[in-house]
Order: C-alpha cells, then structure tokens, then sequence
C-alpha cells in the first residue's frame, strides 16, 4: 500500500464487488505444496475478504468459485475443490443463524454430486431470509455457457407461446440469467496478476470496473481489497457519456 493510500478506508464500498479467485495453484508451487493446499489456502483467503466485505457494508459478493472449464484439471484437483465447497457448506450451514448471510448459486450445479447440490439448495433456502448481505458462488459456471442458457430459457417460453420473440429486451434477458435480481458489479477484482475476464459475468460486467492486482489469491487480504476499492474511486465512470 503506497502511503497516500494510507487512508483508503474513507472510500465508501461499492454496493457488488465480484472477484475472480486466482492464483491458488502458483501460491501452492511456489511453496513446494500440492495444488489443493493452494486451495485450501484460497478457501481461507475467501472467508478473510467475505467477513471484511460485511464490515465494509458490502451488499453482494460474487466470487469465482469454479468454472465450468476447470473440468479439465486432474480429478485429484476437483474432487479436492469439491470437497473444501462442502466443508465449506456444511460450516455456513452450522454458523448460519450467527452469520446471517445469504447465499445464491450462479450456474449449473447438475454436473455436481448430489450432496453438493443438497447443500447449495440447502444454504439458498435457508438463508433466502437474510438480506443484509448476499454471496453469490459462481459454480459450474461460465459467462457464455449463462448467455445460452438464458437464450435457450427464452426459446421454450416461446414455443410454449408464453412470450413472442419481438418482447425480448435487455432488462428480460437479464430475467433469465443465473444473477436474476442481482444488480451488476460496480467493481470486478482479479488477483494474480493476470489480465484477463475467463469467461466470468459477460453479461453482467458490461460497465464494470475491472482492477488487476499482483497478489496471488490465498495472500490477499484487507489491505488489498481496500486499494482495489480506491483504485475504483479514483477512475471516471462515464458509462458511455462524456
């Protein structure tokens, strides 16, 4: 943090922040550890920056949780990602009531064991009453793999004759994506130090502000969610006007 930043915490947060969780894998091998204690790690970093967002008065978090490209990883790799979300689940489950958080799923989480997909309806139901705070796990999901999910929910409700296709506006479509009822994120971080959107909220980031950082994921901390934010502030949001 450099020291005219020292005093980023006047910035007020945006309502969404989404962060792409990067870097897990470079963490582990950089410390001679196997690819899932770089998750392991992440999974810690992830309750680090969900508990400060709350502080922050953050409304929505949507975070990168496993796409529907990570399929190509070594089984080892998956199951061990599989079985931290369910760890994971299981405590958000126990702490609820104390937590007061709710939790929504974005994408296709029929590909995913059945006690996971238990879970995620489980912690959806349970926390639909909490309204302060809202994580959205981005699971099984893709950017474009949401478009054409959207596309083809559209189709059948015109074939049904529920709807014509000259109805099809911006605002409907949204209706029919994974984030229904979620504005879009203000802000979308990506540690690593890589620059690049990895098919995340294509739709959604249409305006949003993209900050890159040069942290690995399991090592981000407040500090670093902080500078993210008066980076923000300090960029002129036109949203196509002058």
């Amino acid at each position: 943090m450099t020291q005219t930043d020292k005093n980023i915490k006047k910035y007020p947060a945006p309502e969404h922040i989404a962060i792409i969780m990067d870097g897990n894998g470079r963490w582990a091998r950089q410390r001679g550890l196997p690819r899932t204690a770089g998750h392991k790690a992440g999974g810690e970093a992830f309750r680090r920056i969900a508990n400060y967002c709350r502080t922050l008065g953050v409304k929505y978090l949507t975070v990168y949780a496993f796409s529907t490209e990570n399929w190509k990883r070594s089984q080892e790799e998956v199951s061990g990602i599989m079985k931290l979300l369910a760890r994971y689940l299981d405590e958000a489950l126990r702490d609820m009531e104390k937590n007061a958080v709710a939790f929504r799923f974005f994408g296709d989480l029929t590909r995913l064991s059945p006690e996971l997909q238990k879970l995620c309806r489980e912690a959806e139901e349970r926390s639909s009453r909490y309204h302060e705070v809202q994580v959205n796990f981005c699971l099984n999901y893709g950017g474009r793999d949401e478009l054409v999910h959207a596309a083809k929910a559209f189709a059948q409700e015109v074939a049904e004759g529920k709807r014509q296709p000259e109805e099809l506006t911006e605002q409907l479509l949204s209706s029919y994506l994974y984030s229904a009822g979620v504005p879009d994120p203000e802000l979308i971080i990506r540690p690593s130090g890589e620059k690049r959107i990895s098919n995340f909220l294509l739709w959604q980031c249409a305006y949003s502000e993209f900050v890159y950082m040069n942290v690995l994921w399991p090592d981000f901390g407040p500090e670093d969610l902080d500078e993210a934010i008066a980076e923000y502030h300090r960029r002129n949001r036109r949203f196509g006007g002058v």
